[in-house]
């Protein structure tokens, strides 16, 4: 249930709610002002037609649920996490999707916004495992997905079409049992 804010969870200093088609001028400002950084593992939305087609994926497509990470004292969009590929079942998986946006980059914020977004889905979502895949050189990338307990699980090469080319990715994962035994480590202490 979302707060009064409208976040779905949040943290000392960000709340992730999802996506909205009125998110379409800050979205598409952040993502222009960011596209050196992202480059060349991501590519984003810049226009507003991109950002319907894109936000309107994650807002109607049950297999895929879309978080934008905001800054509580402004409420500015900091970045984004978007679980994709959701699969219900005997699996309840999904693959994780994010970004910084350059203005919140270094500050820890994705770090706060991704152990949320790994709450909410084992929570609310009902989830058990999230993988992310990354390619080797995004060191920043690899260095989130560690920080917030994702354990490598293994490399896939050629396993994406990114920028003209397939691309070798590791795969890292997270599931509500590790999560779980990291609390009741914490609680312990």
């Amino acid at each position: 249930m979302p707060d009064i804010h409208g976040y779905l969870a949040e943290g000392p200093r960000v709340g992730i709610r999802h996506f909205t088609h009125d998110d379409a001028v800050e979205f598409t400002a952040r993502a222009r002002e960011s596209k050196d950084q992202h480059h060349p593992w991501l590519f984003l939305p810049i226009s507003a037609e991109a950002y319907a087609a894109y936000a309107g994926r994650l807002i109607e497509d049950p297999t895929r649920a879309g978080f934008l990470v905001c800054e509580k004292d402004s409420g500015s969009i900091a970045g984004f996490i978007n679980i994709n590929n959701i699969v219900e079942g005997g699996f309840l998986c999904g693959a994780l999707g994010y970004g910084a946006f350059a203005h919140a980059a270094g500050r820890g914020l994705m770090t706060e916004a991704l152990d949320l977004v790994v709450r909410y889905a084992f929570g609310p979502m009902g989830l058990h495992r999230l993988e992310i895949n990354v390619q080797p050189g995004n060191a920043a990338s690899i260095a989130l997905a560690r920080r917030c307990g994702f354990r490598l699980e293994g490399f896939s090469p050629d396993m994406l079409y990114i920028d003209g080319a397939w691309r070798d990715h590791e795969r890292w994962a997270i599931t509500a049992e590790m999560v779980a035994s990291r609390r009741s480590a914490g609680d312990a202490g």
